[in-house]
């Protein structure tokens, strides 16, 4: 355990204020339920391609629907990787939006943790991934971002089953750290997965986007106006080369975070989230997992191959070392080079299980490893591997360590609940918002 900040000193991963608190708290129950869905998906597809019905799941995924004269004749899955996940992506774009604007990191002392640790997290897990491909040639290269990223919603899920009582301002930094691990690989997609760029659909697409963003600002919630817009601009950022999923983010940027009016209720752009994100966890991300995540184990090469080969080692290893080594490294830079300390009651372990539960890639590692490698290919299966196993990984060391913090919360959380008053606001909460300096 780290000894106390001093009074007036800065607090790494503070408690939080407790609107945010329980707002949070809703966000965990929704993703939580998606990354249970997400994980079934995933388990049937696996299931599904290793079955003597592989043909049939192949067939499914490579059905192709849409017009042809729009060039939106996709197959399920690319409907599925470039459709579904912009809803995900616009879920995301809100939420970041708001932790910025609104949230407890609108204030720069709160964000450059999350921030760091998310850059931290990225960082080491690619150059884990290039150093075993470096020499490996083929193009193997290309997937140096699979290990970059972080499924929030397979993170979530983990600490659901764990039924962990870790502090408030451990889940919230979690959160977050995943969405700052969303944008930016969404900027990663944007610029080095792009590999033609037409600029005519991409100019065009700014007239719905516009026009989307107009109406957000005047407060306009009607589906039947907004929804044409949105469809459109995905459709011209689809046709334009970029990645399609970046029209989600771009559409979310636009939403109003505060409201016009003070007083009670929902912004825009929670309102939004609140209604779209249980269609992302609960829908959109999981129809992507099913029609990702079957791969044959054995694989045309054999498993032995599969598993020695650099892609999967890289990605793997990238996962579980590389981003418990990026997340925890860059925390304590922070902590090293500031005058921040840890919030009295957490210790360096709480750090370790979110570092290693951070290792979770699933969703846009699985993405990323088909915009590299092209869907379907031999090496696109090896990152399908690579992704699963270092996850798994990850997730069981995650549930170690989380584990045996459980225990230690369980008596703090126990005296926080007999300690909280009738309007439901526990004491603590009340303590620190009386309290003088940083909360």
């Amino acid at each position: 355990m780290t000894p106390p900040p001093t009074p007036g000193q800065p607090q790494l991963l503070p408690r939080g204020s407790w609107p945010e608190v329980r707002r949070i708290g809703d966000i965990l129950r929704t993703e939580t339920v998606g990354g249970i869905l997400l994980l079934v998906a995933a388990l049937l597809a696996l299931a599904w391609a290793n079955s003597p019905w592989s043909g049939a799941y192949q067939s499914l995924g490579d059905l192709t629907i849409g017009p042809e004269a729009l060039h939106l004749d996709l197959t399920l899955g690319q409907w599925a990787a470039d459709g579904l996940l912009a809803i995900f992506f616009f879920v995301a774009g809100l939420e970041l939006k708001r932790e910025f604007v609104a949230g407890d990191l609108r204030e720069p002392r709160r964000a450059v943790l999350p921030v760091a640790a998310a850059v931290g997290g990225m960082t080491v897990p690619a150059l884990i991934y290039v150093g075993f491909n470096l020499w490996a040639g083929d193009g193997a290269l290309a997937g140096w971002a699979i290990p970059t990223a972080t499924d929030i919603a397979f993170a979530l899920a983990v600490l659901g089953v764990i039924n962990t009582n870790l502090p408030a301002a451990m889940r919230t930094f979690l959160l977050t750290l995943a969405v700052v691990d969303d944008l930016l690989a969404i900027v990663i997609i944007a610029v080095f997965y792009t590999s033609s760029l037409h600029f005519g659909p991409l100019l065009l697409a700014l007239v719905p986007l516009a026009l989307f963003g107009l109406l957000v600002q005047r407060r306009v919630r009607s589906w039947w106006l907004l929804l044409p817009l949105a469809a459109t601009t995905w459709a011209l950022v689809h046709a334009s080369g970029v990645h399609a999923t970046v029209a989600g983010v771009l559409l979310a940027f636009t939403v109003p975070v505060i409201r016009r009016t003070p007083g009670p209720g929902r912004g825009l752009a929670e309102h939004f989230e609140h209604r779209i994100r249980p269609l992302s966890a609960g829908v959109a991300v999981p129809v992507f997992a099913f029609f990702a995540a079957g791969v044959s184990i054995a694989g045309a090469s054999g498993l032995g191959a599969t598993l020695t080969d650099s892609v999967t080692l890289g990605i793997a290893v990238g996962l579980v070392a590389g981003k418990a080594a990026g997340v925890l490294g860059a925390t304590w830079l922070v902590q090293r080079f500031t005058r921040a300390r840890l919030a009295e009651g957490l210790a360096w372990w709480d750090i370790v299980g979110l570092s290693l539960l951070a290792g979770i890639g699933f969703t846009v590692s699985l993405l990323i490893g088909e915009l590299a490698f092209g869907a379907g290919t031999e090496r696109d299966d090896h990152s399908k591997i690579g992704v699963l196993l270092g996850s798994l990984v990850s997730a069981l060391l995650a549930t170690i360590v989380l584990r045996a913090r459980n225990r230690h919360y369980e008596g703090v959380c126990a005296v926080e609940e007999r300690d909280t008053d009738a309007d439901g606001v526990p004491d603590v909460y009340e303590a620190s918002a009386n309290r003088p300096g940083p909360a």
